[in-house]
């Protein structure tokens, strides 16, 4: 016998196909063939799949590719399509309101034309990107996340143009083909027709959002990553408009009458003399809404409710804060608080006291507001003759007024026929189409400013007022919180000239707490000479010397609840804060004198419950605005 290794003669590789070196009389012929030729077969037969799975990954990386700068191409164009609309938007508001009712129509179809472009291009997009090619490449380890990314984006886009856009164009076209038909009214039931269609807008902007938030961060392709922040961005400021518009059609048919006469408090906060939720309420009007058309009832001045008091609880919180300055009982200090809806029932009780006249809810608004809704408008006329416009009406109202008419009495006087003028003028161009959309696209930009807010007193509207900028709010408990509030504590209209800056830094995690460094700087940059003597009074009576231009404020830091204050110190000196609450949040609060021409330099200490959202910057509006930087923090480990 010959010698043999696992059944097979010596010197032979095993045939295929045996199976423990046992004799398999059907692989004969192979069994016969050199083994060279052998174990060329078998590499030929692992090879070629090999060969094949690479030529079919390198095919998909080509298509990918290819598609991928065609669904780019695609989205560029898109974009082009919405910025030509917006270039076209801005030149038409360059124009001021001067500009004809047909510009308007011209816009509306340019718009429906513009988001049907962006449709066609997005919707393109989204196809080349859902190949057979695209999906598996998405979910490969690693490599992926570009390809899932551009692919988030594209599908994006094509939601965000379908079921955003182009509701949004149908409902203004809706809108303006209806407008003021009816002799000047509002119209109601148009408002009522879109409701549905923004509603549906807004939970899809709410969605498309959600979905882009959720695509990779940080891919190994920066581009991607940079194209969805873009995305991002935009969304941020697109949801929240939509948001707003379809609030409103759900809101203003029933707030404007549809459903009965409305009648609403409307008060003119002078902000040179700070408060809370803007500045001091001056002059009022008493607003009546009827099936959209609106009218003025009475016009009045702070004097006239100088008596009234209002009889309203608004919890132990609140009169442990403000209880000594008497807001319920003292007009001028009614709205020391920064969350509206407390001010806005003070003054709904105290009016109906006043008057015997309930009001169903109320408006806040400032000088700052009047001018961009006057920028729209056009200007108004007192009884002078003089003119009312955007670029004179806060300095007017709150600083060349006070040396315009020293009197007490002629003063308020002219504000109320400022007030009067402007409101007049605004409820005219509302019913004019050439202003029309203008003038409401100013008013959208007051609202979301937080310069004009809202109150009803229907509890399933002031439910949904709540939600929006416009409710004037204070956030909840649950929302981390940055906010400077300043009172004037000294009488005087030295606000007009007040520089607010505040910086929020983390610092280190102890005990399972972030430390928080609150730096808050205030200027006082009133001239020290020249002032009418009414601006510079302080009404205090404060026990050391004082010059004009000198200036009093009560300084109170909203933080995010549970927070605690572990140290304070105004200009480097150790400072002691009084501790209160509103709303969940902890409030601590200082009686600063700010000199003429002076910076006063408030820093705080505090820890607060880590998280992983940067806190809300609540910015009271006064003249000049709130710089405010909040800088990143990290999670806390451990």
């Amino acid at each position: 016998m010959s010698r043999t290794r696992r059944g097979a003669p010596w010197g032979q590789e095993p045939p295929l196909g045996t199976e423990r070196g046992r004799w398999n009389p059907r692989r004969c012929k192979e069994w016969a063939l050199p083994a060279v030729v052998v174990r060329r077969l078998r590499d030929r037969r692992v090879r070629m799949p090999l060969y094949a799975a690479a030529g079919l990954l390198l095919a998909g990386a080509v298509w990918i590719a290819v598609t991928g700068m065609l669904a780019r191409n695609e989205l560029l164009a898109a974009q082009r399509s919405l910025e030509t609309l917006r270039g076209q938007h801005l030149a038409q508001s360059a124009a001021g309101p001067a500009s004809a009712a047909a510009p308007s129509a011209t816009l509306t179809a340019a718009a429906r034309d513009a988001v049907r472009d962006a449709a066609r291009h997005t919707a393109r997009a989204h196809r080349l990107t859902t190949g057979p090619a695209w999906f598996p490449a998405a979910h490969l380890p690693l490599l992926g996340g570009p390809v899932r990314t551009v692919r988030g984006i594209a599908e994006a886009s094509d939601r965000l143009t379908h079921d955003v856009l182009a509701p949004l164009a149908h409902a203004v076209a809706e809108l303006e083909s209806t407008g003021t038909d009816d002799g000047g009214h509002l119209n109601l039931s148009a408002l009522r027709r879109v409701a549905p269609l923004l509603g549906q807008a807004s939970r899809s902007a709410s969605g498309v959002r959600t979905d882009v938030d959720a695509l990779p961060h940080g891919t190994w392709l920066p581009a991607t990553d940079r194209a969805r922040t873009r995305l991002a961005r935009q969304l941020d400021r697109i949801a929240p408009l939509t948001h707003d518009a379809a609030a409103a059609a759900r809101l203003m048919p029933t707030m404007l009458g549809a459903d009965g006469p409305r009648r609403y408090l409307v008060v003119f906060e002078n902000t040179a003399e700070a408060r809370g939720t803007g500045g001091l309420p001056g002059a009022f009007a008493v607003l009546r809404a009827d099936r959209g058309r609106l009218g003025f009832e009475h016009f009045g001045n702070d004097t006239e409710l100088s008596e009234a008091y209002a009889d309203v609880d608004l919890g132990a919180e609140f009169h442990g804060l403000y209880g000594p300055s008497a807001p319920t009982r003292t007009w001028v200090n009614s709205n020391m608080s920064p969350h509206f809806p407390y001010a806005a029932r003070i003054w709904a009780a105290a009016w109906q006291r006043h008057s015997g006249q309930r009001v169903d809810g109320a408006f806040g608004l400032d000088p700052g507001a009047v001018s961009g809704l006057l920028a729209a408008s056009g200007p108004a006329r007192t009884r002078d003759g003089s003119a009312v416009t955007a670029d004179n009406v806060v300095d007017v109202s709150e600083r060349a007024s006070y040396a315009r008419h020293p009197n007490f009495r002629q003063r308020k006087a002219y504000f109320l026929d400022v007030a009067r003028a402007v409101a007049i003028r605004l409820l005219g161009a509302s019913a004019e189409p050439a202003r029309r959309t203008a003038l409401f696209s100013a008013l959208h930009r007051q609202l979301e400013e937080g310069r004009i807010k809202v109150w009803s007193g229907h509890a399933a509207e002031q439910r949904e007022l709540l939600a929006r900028s416009f409710g004037g709010a204070l956030p909840g408990r649950s929302v981390p919180l940055a906010g400077l509030v300043v009172n004037n504590a000294a009488g005087t209209k030295l606000d007009y000239y007040l520089d607010r800056r505040l910086v929020w830094a983390p610092g280190r995690c102890v005990d399972g707490r972030r430390e928080v460094t609150v730096t808050v700087r205030l200027t006082n940059r009133a001239p020290v000479s020249g002032l009418p003597p009414y601006v510079v009074q302080r009404v205090d009576d404060p026990p050391y010397d004082t010059r004009p231009g000198d200036n009093r404020l009560l300084v109170s830091y909203y933080a995010s609840s549970e927070a605690t204050l572990s140290g304070a110190t105004l200009d480097g000196r150790p400072a002691q804060l009084s501790h209160g609450a509103e709303r969940g949040h902890p409030v601590f609060s200082l009686g600063v004198e700010l000199p003429a021409g002076a910076t006063r330099t408030l820093v705080l200490h505090l820890l607060e419950r880590p998280g992983g959202r940067s806190p809300f910057v609540l910015r009271q509006p006064l003249v000049r605005p709130l710089h405010a930087r909040v800088l990143p923090s990290g999670p806390c480990g451990g």
